[in-house]
């Protein structure tokens, strides 16, 4: 095998890399599944949004007084919620509703006979909420359209960063790297499947520089012997990408 590798800069595209089109298409076939996932909870949530808020746009506060409260026992109040049953007038018609949700610790504090506020739609007069837990309520859904944002900025930022990681590992150092004969420490290949790294060397004007290399052991490497060809990584020198038979023949390195 004779080799006609041209200085760097070399022209080195990442569809020339075996694999990394691939990778990068699992890539984004994951980013959309999960921004499809996001969207699918978007509708949801923006459907449910916007109820939450014509609700609090219509609502009108009305005292109540409570026949009674249930909540579950004290251990498990935190972010529990307990129910009332309330008495209340509204548009000149009593009304007793069960079942009205409200916060454990609020309901565990309320007895026969307390006031709560309840907020009342007029189109449903027999389904209140208890004004301070439906507040609360509302707010918390207020935030849910901006974590589904950030939650598809986080995909996208995941793509990008995935392609910006595949171009720094497969292609700048076969673009840009010094190429060495590089001697396995161990004097063999590591074997399997996948991506392996093992311990190597190569000298330099006569000084040895110990780094780790990258190799794929299902594919055949440029030998000479026993070392193998590798592309030194430009940021990070300590590291090497070895570099195959099949790669060398499709960028056009062998003769």
């Amino acid at each position: 095998m004779q080799l006609a590798i041209p200085h760097a800069p070399r022209g080195v595209r990442l569809a020339q890399v075996p694999g990394a089109v691939a990778r990068l298409v699992r890539g984004v076939v994951l980013g959309l599944a999960i921004i499809a996932v996001l969207g699918l909870g978007a509708s949801y949530v923006g459907r449910y949004f916007v109820e939450e808020q014509r609700f609090t746009s219509r609502a009108e506060l009305v005292d109540a007084v409570v026949g009674a409260s249930h909540a579950p026992p004290p251990s498990q109040h935190e972010d529990a919620e307990g129910t009332l049953d309330v008495l209340y007038t509204f548009a000149g018609e009593d009304h007793s509703v069960s079942g009205v949700r409200t916060a454990a610790a609020h309901a565990a504090g309320l007895g026969h006979g307390a006031r709560v506020q309840l907020l009342v739609d007029p189109s449903q007069p027999g389904r209140p909420r208890e004004a301070t837990h439906a507040r609360a309520r509302a707010a918390r859904v207020g935030l849910l359209p901006w974590g589904l944002g950030l939650g598809a900025l986080v995909a996208l930022g995941g793509f990008a960063w995935e392609v910006r990681r595949l171009w720094r590992r497969e292609v700048v150092p076969l673009r840009l790297g010094a190429l060495v004969w590089l001697t396995p420490d161990e004097g063999y290949l590591p074997e399997g499947k996948g991506e392996a790294v093992f311990p190597a060397h190569f000298f330099r004007q006569d000084v040895k520089h110990a780094v780790r290399a990258r190799c794929r052991p299902q594919r055949a490497p440029v030998r000479n012997g026993g070392k193998v060809l590798a592309a030194v990584v430009p940021s990070e020198p300590g590291w090497c990408r070895v570099i195959d038979e099949e790669l060398a023949r499709t960028l056009g390195w062998v003769r």
